[in-house]
């Protein structure tokens, strides 16, 4: 393999994440780490029965020899899409914390979370929810927002993912544009949404402007057909909706993620390869695979293979591959050390500040000021220059 095979090789590992069924881990998944075809993995709820087997699951894919260091991602959001449980701290949906409207509670929410999810060794969070929860038929968002209102997502939202990030976790804003609005499930079909441009901007998008703001590590995207936009593909796949929209005039910098590309939305319409290059040739950066090894290998040869005929640019992987190394030289790198050893994960995790945040989310102090949050949440500092790491010219 020449130096330049190689580095593409490598770039079309670092864009897939991808899962796995069982609680050991799986020989397949396992062969894709050690050879770099993959950069990340996703677990779930099918991949663990308590907190310590997920701590040794985490800490099994972590160890294996790659050549690069593996980024461990979940969806904790509270309520509904909770893959730890107790006595991981668990959440309440986000709309208790919007219907309070504090901003620094939803500071604190995040913080905590960041805390419990070191213990365990996870990098990266797919929270929060930044759809407006804008139509009470939604199948699938609901009381994962913070609000009917897109102001209080977005205030929220931001607040959440700063400290989130604070506590050293990366976070993912979702489901950009926003999936608020559907009454269709995309991990069972294709929604698609008529609003005109102006509705778009006063709703949709209004909590996605306030997270670029707040530096959001990453942005998922969604799944739905935004006719304003482009009315032939989903927003995950359309040319005309990330780059125009997301990187030039939102001004977003960091990470575009997929959605999983094996949900039917998607997969009903597409192969997994053509999702996969359509997908980069987009914009997006990271691309999940949640379920089958297979597809993530058949996923990364067709990148490469996408590369060596001229239909996605050399360009546009590296810059991807590029974007993803940039989140995991903040998140990844210099913390492992923040993880314990399964049979200290009891006496580990931040117990008594969950007591305290579910207390004053079920009964809040009516003299406090409006953003007063609790006490005993620290920062988490990270080693060298993060900024740095994250500067893209593109």
């Amino acid at each position: 393999m020449t130096s330049t095979s190689e580095e593409l090789f490598m770039a079309a590992g670092q864009v897939l994440v991808g899962g796995f069924a069982g609680r050991e881990v799986d020989p397949h998944f396992a062969e894709l780490i050690r050879e770099g075809r993959v950069g990340g993995a996703i677990l779930f709820s099918r991949n663990f029965t308590d907190l310590a087997e997920a701590r040794r699951m985490v800490a099994a894919l972590t160890s294996l020899p790659t050549p690069e260091p593996i980024l461990m991602a979940v969806d904790q959001e509270g309520g509904r899409v909770q893959r730890l449980k107790a006595p991981f701290p668990e959440l309440p949906p986000m709309r208790a914390i919007g219907q309070l409207n504090r901003k620094t509670l939803a500071q604190d929410t995040g913080a905590l979370l960041a805390m419990a999810l070191r213990r365990i060794g996870f990098h990266q969070d797919y929270a929060p929810v930044l759809d407006v929860d804008s139509n009470p038929a939604n199948p699938i968002i609901g009381d994962r927002s913070f609000s009917s209102d897109p102001a209080v997502v977005a205030r929220l939202g931001a607040a959440f993912i700063d400290g989130l990030q604070s506590g050293g976790v990366a976070a993912c804003g979702k489901h950009f544009p926003g999936h608020g609005d559907t009454s269709k499930d995309s991990h069972l079909e294709l929604p698609r949404l008529d609003h005109d441009r102006e509705r778009l901007e006063a709703v949709e998008l209004v909590p996605f402007w306030s997270a670029a703001r707040v530096e959001v590590a990453a942005i998922m995207t969604a799944h739905i057909v935004f006719a304003a936009l482009d009315d032939q593909h989903p927003a995950t796949l359309s040319e005309k909706v990330l780059e125009p929209l997301l990187r030039r005039e939102i001004g977003f910098r960091g990470v575009i993620v997929s959605d999983d590309l094996e949900m039917k939305a998607v997969a009903d319409h597409y192969g997994i390869e053509d999702a996969a290059v359509r997908a980069l040739r987009a914009g997006c950066d990271q691309l999940l695979i949640c379920h089958q090894p297979a597809l993530v290998e058949q996923a990364h040869r067709a990148i490469l293979a996408a590369v060596d005929s001229g239909a996605l640019p050399k360009s546009r992987l590296l810059e991807a591959a590029f974007r993803v190394r940039a989140m995991k030289a903040r998140y990844v790198r210099g913390v492992e050390h923040l993880a314990v050893e399964p049979e200290r994960l009891a006496d580990a995790l931040p117990v008594a500040l969950h007591e305290a945040l579910l207390a004053e989310i079920a009964n809040p102090r009516p003299k406090l000021a409006p953003d007063a949050g609790l006490d005993g949440i620290p920062e988490y500092e990270f080693e060298g220059d993060p900024n740095e790491v994250l500067e893209l010219d593109v």
